[in-house]
């Protein structure tokens, strides 16, 4: 499933990030990279573990946190601290699938890589190029979002980001392990959660069809999640 997650971060929000982590120390893109993505990855990357770095990954998490779209769509056990890079002209990513595991170097911290996400922080009429490409069953998908807004989709998907040829594409991307493993569960979980929220607005919490969904979804969670 992808899902694109709007206003993530206000524009306010966005241009006080920006500041932050453009003042930051940026670094070869290959600093986290596999041997796979090694050969196709052409970008820069904020230097991890910087006090830039530090401080706008945790922005990131809290603005994730009070995203109930984000919540309801990852169901996230665990987020990867964010990364930050990007592109300018000429530089671009070519296909590749993110590892299954991803550790944080120097600690212990590691998880089982279920979903990515990117969350753009460059306007797209900015810059020409840097789209993300995310490929499954039904062909390419093409996404270039709005700065502060997101998008969640399979880390097991071949994806790419597009030569860049004007201006500069600048995003956050990191990983999560959700709860639920299996992309079609989770997926099935976030159509009701949706449906229940509609039905709530429409009848109210008290609804019997809405408790009666309410506990439907509860009680697979309940046998789907890994916590």
């Amino acid at each position: 499933m992808m899902l694109e997650i709007p206003e993530v971060l206000s524009k306010h929000e966005v241009r006080s990030l920006r500041a932050l982590i453009d003042a930051g120390d940026w670094v070869d893109g290959n600093e986290t990279s596999g041997h796979q993505s090694r050969l196709a990855k052409n970008n820069e990357q904020l230097a991890q573990g910087s006090d830039a770095a530090r401080q706008a990954g945790e922005a990131v998490i809290a603005a994730l946190n009070r995203t109930p779209l984000f919540i309801a769509g990852a169901l996230p056990r665990n987020v990867f601290p964010p990364l930050f890079n990007r592109y300018g002209k000429g530089q671009t990513f070519g296909a590749h699938v993110d590892n299954s595991i991803r550790a944080l170097a120097g600690t212990e911290f590691r998880i089982r890589a279920d979903l990515s996400c990117t969350l753009f922080l460059e306007e797209p009429e900015l810059y020409e190029g840097g789209e993300l490409v995310v490929e499954d069953l039904f062909g390419e998908h093409r996404v270039k979002l709005p700065a502060g807004h997101a998008v969640l989709y399979p880390s097991s998907s071949v994806h790419r980001v597009t030569p860049v040829t004007r201006g500069c594409r600048v995003a956050s991307f990191f990983w999560m392990q959700s709860m639920v493993r299996d992309d079609f569960s989770r997926e099935q979980l976030f159509r009701l959660d949706t449906t229940i929220q509609r039905l709530s607005a429409e009848k109210g919490g008290e609804d019997r069809s809405v408790i009666e969904l309410t506990s439907l979804y509860h009680n697979l969670l309940r046998r789907w999640a890994d916590i």
